[in-house]
């Protein structure tokens, strides 16, 4: 940075600026309004507005200038790509920072899994700002890699890309005043404390926010959103592959409460980020859905950089970073070009910045111990069974009564009637942990699908029509050391190796889109319906969402969190 003096001077217009965006319509998140003017830029800031002398002019010719747009809560580990390639994804798309939970690889990892993401996610075109994450495991229901605890978290809260503590969970924990949460939340004062609490209301949510929490992301419906806005939680509206609230929410919005609200994506795979878009596409979505353009990209920007306290992010004005995007309607909102800190960093879809290279790649992960014979479901007399029923399009399941299909005194899965076996198999410290139950809305007629990839312990997640096929996934599963894979017959017919944590691909992004494309088709060859198989196969064992899920301990009654019985 250079001397205050000179920057001082070039504002006042004794010196030259290094760049000024000339004709440019300025959207101008602070003040509300779109006006036209020049906007300066030296050493990476904004200098100010008006006629300004410069070393390059760049003239907009009339085209809109807003900030870049900022997620506010996502799981960079969800798009199973490396930092690098997930900035070569976004970028086009006007992306300038992330508020990102790693979650996932917290725990698969540990503290060395936050340490990684820390140094694979510098010196890139997008700014990451680190949630540290609170649930770790994520319940007491599920076998994690690792756990964190309060202390752990209060070794890290002071680094400077540290925003808070990431998304309190345990929504019990914190309302009933367990010491545990209540520790993490005393670490995160003075900085950010995300909440999730999916379905809460009443007087359970008061608790939940007198406690500390300041922002929810698991919204579903319209009235469940508008009492956690009236509690003072900051909502962030959530749009990604499989958890779309955004249209099921967004009437809440209007100008008097959408400073409290911002756009997150939470999980999205790597195919959507670059065909769909980022937060550029919730920006469109709002829009067309009745939201001032003014207050979407608020939402987008200035709103999620003051929540998450982002210095000098978010808006255009004096002493702000010059992240920019350029483009010529608002409506259709399609970003033209991405500027960081004054640099072209994407232009008409092309990713401009340089690469970078990862840190050493972390331990290998796959520890497994289990047999077939594991997989058996002996029939109980004519016992009806829980079956875990799909939501489309959320990460909600329903819990469903069925008659089982039973042959040879074993269950088994039931195609005609779409009920499928699903297993879970620890993989991370070898217990031999199995969990088995049965799931309806995979419409699969053969083979199996299998992910390495299964929130938020991240164990082993098979959905099949045979043990055998199953079994082939496993086997398959272990010898990628992670990844995800489609069976049938024995044979695997599509795979995505994720040998980073499991969770992730050393692979380039064009790469990974088209391993997930013929992932995608392999399912629906095999009958599946679903927009995105694979990613709700991995929210199949996610313990703290409603209402059935199963774990590697078995089947969990989410909405009371507590395990259940497969038989009724």
């Amino acid at each position: 940075m250079r001397n205050l003096n000179q920057r001082l001077a070039v504002a006042r217009g004794e010196a030259p600026a290094e760049l000024l965006f000339k004709n440019a319509r300025i959207v101008n998140v602070l003040s509300g309004e779109i006006h036209k003017g020049n906007v300066a830029v030296d050493d990476g800031r904004v200098i100010g507005f008006g006629d300004y002398k410069a070393h390059k002019t760049i003239d907009l010719r009339g085209a809109y200038l807003a900030p870049s747009l900022i997620d506010g809560h996502f799981h960079i580990e969800s798009a199973q790509l490396t930092a690098p390639e997930f900035a070569r994804a976004v970028v086009p798309h006007g992306t300038g920072a992330v508020v990102i939970d790693p979650h996932e690889y917290a725990n698969v990892l540990g503290l060395d899994g936050i340490r990684y993401v820390l140094e694979s996610t510098k010196n890139l075109p997008v700014d990451f700002f680190i949630m540290l994450p609170s649930c770790v495991p994520a319940t007491h229901l599920e076998t994690a890699g690792a756990r964190i605890t309060a202390d752990d978290l209060r070794l890290m809260i002071s680094d400077d890309r540290v925003a808070g503590v990431a998304e309190l969970m345990n929504y019990p924990g914190v309302y009933l005043g367990t010491k545990s949460e209540l520790a993490k939340i005393e670490v995160g004062k003075g900085k950010a404390i995300d909440g999730h609490a999916p379905g809460l209301r009443g007087k359970n949510l008061n608790a939940y926010a007198l406690a500390g929490v300041r922002s929810d992301h698991e919204s579903t419906e319209l009235e469940e959103a508008r009492e956690k806005l009236r509690v003072g939680m900051h909502i962030l509206v959530r749009e990604g592959s499989t958890e779309r609230n955004l249209e099921h929410i967004v009437a809440l919005i209007n100008p008097h409460n959408a400073a409290n609200c911002s756009f997150a994506t939470d999980d999205k795979l790597a195919g959507d980020l670059v065909n769909e878009g980022h937060i550029d596409f919730a920006v469109r979505k709002a829009i067309a859905h009745g939201v001032s353009p003014i207050s979407a990209l608020q939402m987008a920007t200035i709103n999620t950089a003051r929540h998450y306290r982002l210095q000098n992010l978010g808006a255009i004005a004096p002493r702000y970073w010059a992240d920019f995007i350029v483009f010529d309607d608002l409506k259709k909102f399609k970003i033209r070009q991405t500027y960081k800190k004054g640099l072209l960093v994407a232009e008409n879809g092309k990713y401009l910045g340089k690469d970078s290279s990862s840190p050493q790649l972390p331990r290998s992960t796959m520890n497994l111990r289990y047999k077939p014979q594991d997989f058996v479901v002996r029939a109980n007399g004519k016992k009806k069974i829980r079956v875990i029923e799909i939501v489309p399009n959320q990460i909600v399941t329903k819990e469903r009564i069925a008659l089982p299909a039973v042959f040879d005194g074993e269950i088994v899965p039931d195609t005609k009637r779409d009920i499928l076996k699903l297993v879970v198999v620890e993989r991370h410290h070898a217990t031999g942990k199995v969990g088995v139950g049965f799931v309806r809305g995979f419409n699969l007629k053969e083979g199996a699908i299998a992910s390495t990839v299964a929130h938020d312990a991240h164990n082993v997640v098979v959905a099949g029509t045979n043990d055998a096929d199953i079994c082939a996934a496993i086997e398959r599963l272990e010898r990628l050391q992670g990844g995800q894979v489609a069976v049938r017959d024995g044979r695997v017919i599509a795979e995505l190796p994720l040998p980073i944590a499991g969770l992730v691909s050393d692979k380039p992004l064009d790469e990974v889109i088209k391993r997930l494309d013929k992932l995608n088709a392999a399912a629906r060859a095999m009958g599946c319906k679903l927009e995105a198989p694979f990613m709700t196969l991995s929210f199949l064992s996610l313990s703290p969402i409603p209402e059935l899920k199963l774990t590697d301990q078995g089947l969990i009654d989410s909405t009371r969190l507590r395990k259940t019985t497969l038989f009724v």
